[in-house]
């Protein structure tokens, strides 16, 4: 083990020096400056000055001290004082780097005369050398030959490295030079023209002529650029307005002069618009004109498109938009208007939030301009320009004068949330704001601004604790107030409470009165529904009255009235129909006139009430109930049921759709309901009636209430879990209903058909024809021959999938999923060769021709031979293959009268299968003689030739002829005698194969090789791949294949898109330092993949060309090092990972454009030429590269980037090297710059984008000023909304970094796109749900539940969603969105501080809400990382539940909630909040259920109903009970897992996955999670305090330390298990008798498993969670962080008492102090009940023996005050204190032991009053927390402190000692060690645990 330990030792070491010198890998920032610092104000021109002199410092020094010298200069003088941020640092370094660089020049002064001439002389050396006049000819040249190969992309690099070099060294010369000669001046001119790509541009080039980029030839563009052209009527700019020297002046640039957008807005604009108008053109039928130009349909689609918004904001205000005639405007007026907006849009920052806003500014700025149209006189608009300078040319500025007064009180109200602990109510989100916009009051805002408006009032800044701010200065809400209160999921759902109320009390009238249902006195009771009803719906309208508060000021008049009129409408109707309903019952007679009134108000009412849901809700009543608006009575009344708001109108769906969720609804709820009447309300019918005729049940305590009340409290302790079950119930019912659904719909969309190997090497032969059906273009010129089509579509589909199915396996190469040898066997031949049959994958061949030649020589008949090959199609297929290419092979060799040997010996063979003699005419069982003669022939052949090949294939070709000849021939050769007699002369004379054609084409070698491998491999391939990933990828990308995909359209016709990412800081690349480092087990992140993923570890070490064993050895190689991060890398969540699958989307577009593109020029017919399909140079084509770019952008936006360039982060380095290696990857970041003004800093926000330029460093290409820091809300949304100006396309994908994407998968996403133009309802699709695949889940158990649990939701769930349920919404990542619907309607999510917590499904609420359509497509897959370890596991699910919490509160759900019909509206409510709300509830019951034990055990009520016999129909009471019980380990959560196993596995295999998870306690994980969802969801409603946890995302191997978990789980798990537990003793202890021992088991052993899992799954689920090392150590660093005081700046993880402090920290507000103490008095039953049960007081039930109770108490805690006084005060006199308290403890004991011989008092009562005493305390310390302000007033915090203290030392011991028990016997953490890993990283973690006998932090 020494040696082992010492070279891991060396490995370690060597890769840590490699790491330090930074070059592994990194993108070299500049041996001269490594950051240009931003806040100098053209920081571009001195970075490219830097560059050049890095480039050329080895070259001439000299030159590059001059160069680094002028770029000093600039930076003095554009900030001479350095005041800006790192100028000093910057200015410091590249001093000391001139310094340097004039040292290597010879000692003595440096004459700087001279520096001019020297530039001037090295420019034209420079030149010369690098051959400037020849290069780009040569390249030229290349370029033209149409071949696409390395020597040109290095001609091309090479040609903009020395132009990037020339342009800076001619403009830093004519900067110093006063005078340039006039020869030199023009071959600078000339060498400027043509360094095209030192003008930065994004994608096209519009403002350099770029002769590498192809995209400006394509006629959609040159289109779409002509069309943005200055037309006549717009007036004539200033002729010192710059316009550039390479385009004419357009459109975009007098929007540009007259509203001052700045410059590099107006450029990335301008592309965003040509790129919108140039696919959309492209997209249309255009015939082939010699000049390009854009059709007037592509215009008026894309501004329609755009301005969507706008056109409906305008009808919904009833104002007349910016154009009289929508079909009277011309095509360039629409393009005006169109660029407007986006101009607006590109600018508006944080403005972009409120869409409706805008749409106001665009408006009045079209009148604007029309107004200076009209005058034709450009000239800058008012509304940009300063107040002061009116007239004027200067300041004008659209993002001062329009956006940045918005942005000021936007920003003012954030910061006055006090980062999100500030009540919702108290401040203006950015929903409030944009709803001012809904209303004509805002045009009382004027324009320009009129900023004395209350709108633009800011509040008071909010002081530290204060909790109002001042009311005079404060604007109110508007339309909406996020009062925190569970009364929002009343007031949200109410129809659905209301619903459930009256169906419970409909069902209990009946079962209560099933024996005379057509009774009159049933009718009556059946009637009381109506006052139900109404009293409900007056209670809604209370609640509109009291949420409404807070934005009454700001509200709308009508809607105030609205909700006054309602109040008002049912508080005098629910007191009516009571009042109705109480006489009638009084007056007991049906015929009363009372009665008959009652009937005919409740019918009217009911009527009415129907008639307005059929109106409003049926999908076909629409039209009736929108003609029927003109009628103002029914208009009223459809204004008083539903609010009119500018969103939600018109929510509904398609007759047939709803139809589908009615009946699936149907199902559910008739499920619901049956059971709730026969198992729940039924059997307690009559408990309930005897129970209430009780009037003699004594009681063991002092009963207050029941006594005369009828048992109330008992009756109630028996229907309160009945009621919560039912409330909960429908949810299990939905699970289970969707889950069957969900498996029937992806059986019929054909989802796991091919779900194995087998199914792959089956149906192989059927992928090309369904490939070509489902991803390829269809072929426009089919063979029309009948007799040949068959043979040739299949030959034809082959030849085209083949391409695609080999870049594929080559992927899957690259990723190291497969060896060299499985690739050669997976790889498909082009089949574009002579061959008139179809080759297949050698992998489906290999060794059947072996097992064929058996066939031949053990059968007695050619029938027999025949039939048993065909049994095996692919043996069929290999016989043939090898027949046919042989002949071809032999023949193509040979000449004369070799090849007339082998023309003989074929045409014998065909003669004798014809006649049916071939066993008579050969001897077959010699066959073998043949093939192996064969096989040593190709052996030598697909060598290349030598003299030594060419006698060895001769000597090979004699011996077949031989062999042929006297082995294998039997037949009579006198038939063809002339033939045989020359070849025998020939061979008797010895030239019969003496002259050979030795195989040279590439198609004939390649057959020769691949024969060659027909007959040699000798294994069989069904296992190949091996790797599971491998194989699950093939078969989904196999599979879907088959299933319903839309036809796509060609690259060129395609819809484009881009892909987002956010990234904050998260790992982009492992270092080696990250990846050798090890834990304190001794386990390194490298050696943990090394063990989960070996086989994928040797397959890297045989792609880099190392052993095996090369780990153990020195990788001084840096590629390797680099290729070795990278590997590592791609199996973490990483943003390298994200990035690399990403860009296979651009991969794949490339191969496809190619190959288009190919076969548009070439046909069909040139298949047999072999070119059509050769894909071979695909990525270096600039046509398919410049087409993919057109079609796809990829935008990773990195906050802070600007800042880890700053600070030379790691990070920052490797987002530079992904940049240099994807050339397409763009980055977009915030920039923070510190600027000087008027002798203060001045610090302003850019939102930058920047790509990788020649060298591999950022070059920047826009960069556009932010009115402030973007960052007001959440993080998250407001870094992609100020980077998503800058994404392209007409769709947009967002992925998250920890996502992962596959080559495969990337070849279907233009069959996804043609999704938004596919029937998909009413409304088309807005948003395209895409399926997940969680990689993650072989990491460990706890992955794997996190994968297999959401795998279930994002396939089989949100399948049922989408349809029939239309109702799914968007959960994250990777869905596609409509990406101009949503950019013009606030964005991809929501940005409002902590409301918006989870702010991607509000994208989903906001689509729904604008009448968008949300789908889901499962036949493409993204990869999708998720937490793996439990607290990461714990902190996610927190953070998720917390903001289910907040959605609770927000406008968006209300209104989904009020607005949609009553199906759906359950559908959404089920499966967003409600689903957090019947999780909570589940807890809830088992509570409510304990509780109700506890109360009939200790009031005694219990044991009289046994003794009475009253519940003898217990059984089914016992079983109505347990259905939360079910549902709480996992039952029913587990249903849609095992259908989705079953239906992409197979049922055994899904039987088997089952079963092992519950091997591996998923039950106990899942109940834990039951825990963690409903502590922060249930906070977050009463207490707020949701925030997003960073749960990080790396491997978790590291063993979690006990005070680690016991911090995050105290509260939200241990405390709640401690007190089930409490409550399991309690009822055991007191309700249960010997005869009840099996039914307690029955009706708690799952809450107990409940308790223990809350309790223990922390431990279960660590690391070496029972190594007995490691639990001494938890125990001591426990135990110091219990007891260490802490003080000022202390955290939570090092001390107590600060980890105390900070858990109390969320209860800030006066309702939840009252909420919380009022939750606390159930602590108190304990005492209350179990003094009674003492042998002390015996019968005694007077109140005063409680009261005696409170007193033992008081002497117990001032017995503990004793014991825990103050060590600083008590310094003085310790002796004392110690003699008090020692002789304290003895008269306490002495004084129990007195007790208990001279009075009743047993040592059980001892026992009973600790239980008793235990809860009492918990509840005096919950309400003094929750009181803490006061307590601390009064002085008392310290002892409250130490009374917590104890209690958490006691639960920590009590946790603690089972864990201690466990460890001490060595099998339990090996069992949890192999329970929780796989076993290849079980076992490596055993072998690096002795590795690390000697490590020092292993504790050994």
């Amino acid at each position: 083990m020494s040696r082992a330990e010492s070279l891991w030792e060396k490995l370690v070491t060597a890769a840590l020096r490699r790491d330090r010198t930074g070059g592994v890998g990194g993108v070299n920032q500049g041996s001269i400056v490594g950051y240009v610092p931003s806040s100098l104000a053209n920081n571009r021109d001195i970075d490219a000055i830097l560059r050049a002199a890095d480039e050329i410092q080895d070259e001439d020094p000299n030159i590059a001290r001059i160069l680094c010298e002028h770029g000093y200069s600039l930076a003095q003088n554009l900030d001479p004082n350095s005041e800006g941020r790192g100028v000093l640092q910057f200015k410091t370094g590249l001093m000391s780097v001139i310094k340097q660089k004039l040292a290597k020049r010879e000692v003595g002064t440096i004459d700087r005369r001279h520096d001019i001439l020297r530039l001037q002389e090295f420019y034209r050396l420079y030149r010369e050398k690098n051959n400037v006049d020849k290069l780009k000819e040569e390249e030229k040249q290349l370029r033209e030959s149409g071949a696409f190969t390395d020597e040109l992309e290095r001609k091309t690099v090479k040609r903009k490295r020395v132009f990037a070099t020339l342009k800076v060294l001619g403009s830093v010369l004519e900067q110093l030079a006063k005078e340039i000669p006039e020869e030199l001046k023009h071959v600078i001119d000339s060498d400027a023209a043509m360094s095209e790509d030192t003008i930065a541009y994004n994608i096209i080039p519009l403002d350099a002529p770029v002769t590498t980029n192809a995209t400006t030839t394509f006629p959609e563009v040159q289109a779409a650029v002509a069309a943005l052209k200055y037309f006549p009527g717009l007036p004539k700019l200033p002729t010192d307005f710059p316009i550039p020297a390479t385009r004419n002046a357009d459109m975009l640039d007098f929007l540009h002069y007259i509203f001052g957008f700045q410059k590099d807005s107006v450029s990335n604009q301008r592309e965003h618009i040509v790129l919108l108008l140039a696919n959309e053109q492209s997209r249309l039928i255009i015939p082939a004109e010699t000049e390009p130009k854009l059709e007037d349909a592509a215009v008026r689609k894309v501004f329609l498109k755009s301005l969507e918004n706008y056109i409906k904001w305008c009808d919904y205000l009833c104002i007349q938009p910016a154009w009289s005639n929508l079909d009277a405007i011309s095509g360039e007026k629409k393009l005006l208007f169109l660029s407007l907006y986006f101009l607006i849009w590109g600018e508006a920052a944080n403005i972009r939030f409120l869409p409706e806003c805008l749409c106001y500014i665009f408006h009045h700025m079209v009148r604007e301009m029309d107004e200076i149209l009209r005058q034709q006189v450009a000239r800058p608009a008012e509304s940009c320009m300063p107040a002061d300078s009116r007239g004027s040319d200067d300041g004008v500025s659209f993002l001062d004068h329009v956006i940045a007064p918005l942005y000021g009180v936007v920003s003012a109200e954030a910061f006055n949330n006090d980062n999100g602990r500030a009540p919702h109510s108290a401040w203006r989100n950015y929903d409030d704001f944009n709803e001012y916009f809904w209303s004509l009051h805002s045009f009382e805002l004027g324009w320009p601004w009129r900023t004395s408006s209350s709108f633009f009032q800011k509040p008071i800044p909010r002081k530290k604790y204060e909790l109002k701010t001042g009311r005079a200065k404060h604007r109110g809400k508007t339309s909406f107030v996020e009062h925190r209160t569970f009364f929002h999921l009343y007031h949200s759902f109410h129809r659905l409470w209301i619903f459930l109320a009256m169906m419970f009390q409909g069902l209990a009238i009946i079962a209560f009165n099933k024996d005379n249902l057509t009774s009159s006195k049933t009718l009556r009771e059946i009637l009381s529904l109506g006052p139900t009803f109404v009293v409900m719906k007056f209670s809604e309208s209370v609640l509109d009255v009291i949420m409404m508060y807070g934005a009454y000021s700001t509200t709308r008049r009508l809607a105030v009235s609205r909700i006054f009129l309602r109040f008002i409408w049912f508080g005098l109707a629910s007191v009516f129909i009571s009042f109705l309903y109480v006489k009638s019952l009084q007056e007991q007679n049906t015929d009363s006139t009372i009665f008959k009134l009652y009937v005919i108000v409740i019918a009217i009412y009911g009527g009415v009430q129907f008639f307005f849901s059929i109106l409003m809700r049926i999908p076909t009543c629409h039209n009736i109930a929108n003609k029927c608006d003109r009628w103002p009575v029914i208009r009223f009344f459809k204004w008083m049921r539903q609010e009119r708001h500018y969103v939600g109108r018109g929510m509904y769906e398609r007759t047939s759709d709803f139809i589908k969720y009615l009946l699936f609804w149907l199902v559910v709820l008739s499920a619901k309901f049956s059971f709730a009447y026969f198992l729940q309300i039924e059997p307690l019918v009559g408990p309930t009636r005897m129970i209430v005729k009780q009037n003699n049940i004594p009681y063991s305590w002092h009963d207050f209430v029941s006594r005369k009340n009828y048992n109330a409290l008992t009756v109630a302790s028996l229907w309160a879990p009945v009621v919560a079950i039912y409330l909960l119930d429908i949810h299990i019912f939905y699970t289970i209903v969707s889950a069957f659904l969900g498996f029937l719909l992806g059986a019929r969309d054909r989802l796991g058909e091919i779900r194995s190997l087998e199914a792959i090497h089956k149906l192989f032969e059927e992928f090309p024809g369904a490939f070509m059906r489902a991803l390829h273009v269809p072929l426009t010129n089919r063979p029309s021959d009948p007799s040949h089509q068959a043979v040739d579509k299949n030959k034809v589909d082959a030849a085209h999938f083949a391409p695609f199915w080999n870049e594929i396996i080559k992927s899957l190469r690259e990723e190291d999923y497969i060896t060299d040898f499985e690739k050669e066997l997976l790889l498909m031949p082009r089949n574009s060769g002579r061959l008139q049959l179809v080759q297949w994958p050698l992998f489906l061949l290999s060794s059947k021709i072996l097992l064929a030649k058996e066939i031949a020589a053990e059968s007695n008949s050619q029938e027999e031979i025949l039939e048993r090959i065909e049994r095996d199609d692919y043996m069929k297929y290999a016989v043939e293959e090898v027949y046919y290419t042989l002949k071809f092979v032999l023949t193509e060799t040979l000449e004369a009268e070799g090849r007339m040997w082998v023309e003989r010996i074929y045409e014998d063979i065909q003669t004798s299968l014809k006649e049916r003699n071939i066993h008579h005419d050969f001897q077959l069982n010699k066959l073998s003689l043949v093939i192996t003669r064969v096989t040593a022939l190709l052996g030598i052949l697909k060598e290349n030739e030598t003299p030594e090949h060419a006698k060895g294939a001769i000597k090979a070709l004699q011996d077949l002829y031989d062999v042929m000849r006297l082995d294998i021939l039997t037949f009579n050769m006198r038939g063809h005698y002339e033939t045989w007699n020359m070849l025998t002369q020939a061979w008797n004379e010895g030239r019969l194969f003496t002259k050979l054609k030795w195989p040279k084409d590439p198609e004939l070698k390649a057959l020769v090789k691949r024969l060659y491998s027909l007959f040699t491999i000798k294994d069989s391939a069904a296992h190949v791949p091996r790797n599971l990933e491998a194989r699950r990828r093939l078969q989904f990308f196999t599979n879907s294949l088959f299933m319903d995909v839309p036809p796509p359209k060609s690259v060129r016709k395609m819809l484009s898109f881009c892909v987002f990412t956010p990234y904050y800081s998260e790992v982009v690349l492992y270092s080696m330092a990250e990846l050798t480092k090890r834990n304190e087990d001794g386990i390194s992140i490298l050696f943990y993949l090394q063990k989960i993923y070996p086989d994928e570890w040797k397959n890297f070490l045989a792609r880099i060309g190392r052993g095996e064993n090369a780990l153990e050895g020195d990788l001084d190689n840096e590629r390797d090092i680099l290729e070795l991060r990278f590997w590592a890398s791609y199996r973490g969540q990483t943003l390298a990972r994200t990035v690399r699958g990403m860009m296979y989307y651009r991969k794949a577009l490339m191969l496809q454009s190619y190959l288009e593109r190919k076969a548009g020029r070439a046909g069909e017919s040139a298949l047999s030429g072999n070119d059509v399909t050769d894909a071979k140079g695909f990525e270096l084509s600039p046509e398919a590269r410049a087409q993919a770019d057109l079609k796809f952008t990829y935008v990773v936006t990195c906050q802070i980037y600007g800042r880890q360039k700053e600070d030379q982060k790691p990070e920052a380095v490797d987002i530079a090297l992904l940049m240099q290696r994807n050339e397409a990857l763009r980055i977009a970041y915030i920039d923070v710059v510190d600027t000087p003004k008027e002798g203060k800093s001045h610090t302003e926000y850019y939102s930058k984008l920047v790509k990788a330029d020649i060298s591999g460093k950022d070059k920047e290409i826009y960069s556009i000023k932010l009115p402030g820091d973007p960052k007001l809300g959440e993080g998250k949304p407001e870094n992609q909304n100020h980077a998503i100006v800058f994404t392209r396309g007409n769709a947009i994908q967002t992925i998250d970094m920890n996502q992962d994407n596959y080559f495969e998968e990337a070849l279907k996403m233009r069959n996804l796109l043609e999704e938004f133009d596919r029937d998909h309802g009413i409304r088309p699709p807005t948003i395209l749900g895409v399926r997940e695949h969680v990689f993650t889940g072989s990491v460990s158990s706890l992955a794997s539940f996190m994968s297999n649990q959401e795998t279930s939701f994002v396939t089989l769930g949100q399948r049922v969603l989408a349809k029939p349920l239309k109702i799914r919404m968007h959960y994250g990542h990777p869905d596609v969105f409509d990406r101009v619907f949503h950019i013009t309607r606030g964005g991809i999510s929501k940005a409002s501080r902590v409301i918006n917590i989870s702010e991607d499904i509000f994208a989903g609420f906001n689509s729904t809400l604008r009448q968008g359509n949300v789908t889901h497509h499962e036949y493409i897959q993204v990869g999708k990382g998720r937490d793996v370890g439990l607290n990461q596991i714990a902190l996610f699910e927190g953070k998720v539940a917390g903001g289910n919490g907040e959605q609770v509160l927000s406008r968006d759900v209300y209104r989904l909630g009020q607005l949609l019909d009553f199906f759906r509206m359950m559908s959404f409510f089920f499966t967003t909040v409600g689903f957090y709300f019947c999780t909570m509830l589940t807890v809830l019951t088992v509570y409510i259920f304990l509780y109700g034990r506890a109360y009939l055990a200790l009031s005694g009520v219990g044991a009289t109903i046994r003794e009475r016999a009253i519940l003898l129909d217990d059984t089914a009471l016992s079983a109505a009970l347990n259905a939360q019980f079910l549902f709480q380990i996992g039952v029913f959560t587990a249903v849609p897992m095992v259908l989705g196993f079953i239906l992409e596995q197979g049922f055994l295999q899904a039987i088997v996955s089952f079963i092992t998870m519950q091997f591996q306690l998923c039950t106990v994980f899942f109940t834990f999670s039951l825990g963690t969802r409903t502590h922060y969801f249930g906070r977050t409603i009463l207490h707020g305090g949701a925030r997003y946890q960073a749960t990080g995302r790396g491997f978790v191997v590291k063993h979690i330390k006990f005070s680690e978990n016991y911090r995050l789980y105290s509260r939200s798990h241990f405390v709640k298990g401690m007190e089930v537990i409490l409550l399991l003793v309690v009822y055991l202890a007191y309700g249960n008798d010997e005869a009840g021992a099996v039914s307690y088991i029955l009706l708690t052993v799952s809450s107990w498993f409940l308790a223990a899992s809350w309790l223990f799954a922390p431990y279960l689920f660590n690391p070496a969670g029972f190594e007995w090392q490691k639990v001494v150590e938890d125990f001591k660093e426990w135990a110091n962080w219990l007891f260490y005081r802490g003080g000022i700046g202390v955290k939570g993880a090092e001390s107590w008492e600060a980890w105390w402090e900070e858990e109390l920290s969320h209860i800030r507000t006066l309702s939840g102090r009252i909420v919380e103490t009022i939750l606390s008095l159930r602590f108190f039953i304990f005492q209350y009940g179990i003094v009674y049960k003492l042998e002390l007081q015996g019968s005694n039930t007077s109140f005063a023996v409680y009261g005696w109770s409170w007193v033992a108490f008081a002497m117990s805690i001032v017995l503990f005050k004793v014991f825990t006084f103050s060590q600083k005060i008590s310094v003085n006199f310790q002796l004392v204190l110690r003699f008090i308290q020692g002789l304290s403890l003895l008269l306490a004991l002495a004084g129990i032991a007195v007790a208990v011989v001279l009075t009743p008092l047993s040592v059980t009562d001892i026992f009973a009053c600790v239980l008793a005493f235990i809860p009492t305390g918990w509840g005096i310390l919950s309400i003094a927390c929750a009181w803490k302000p006061v307590i601390k007033r009064i002085g008392m915090w310290k002892s409250i402190r130490s009374l917590a203290r104890l209690y958490d030392a006691l639960m920590g011991m009590l946790i603690f000692l089972p864990v201690a028990l466990c460890a001490w016997f060595p099998f339990v953490s090996t069992f949890q060690t192999r329970m929780m890993f796989n076993q290849a990283f079980s076992r490596g973690l055993e072998i690096s645990l002795i590795l690390a006998g000697d490590n020092p932090n292993s504790g050994r």
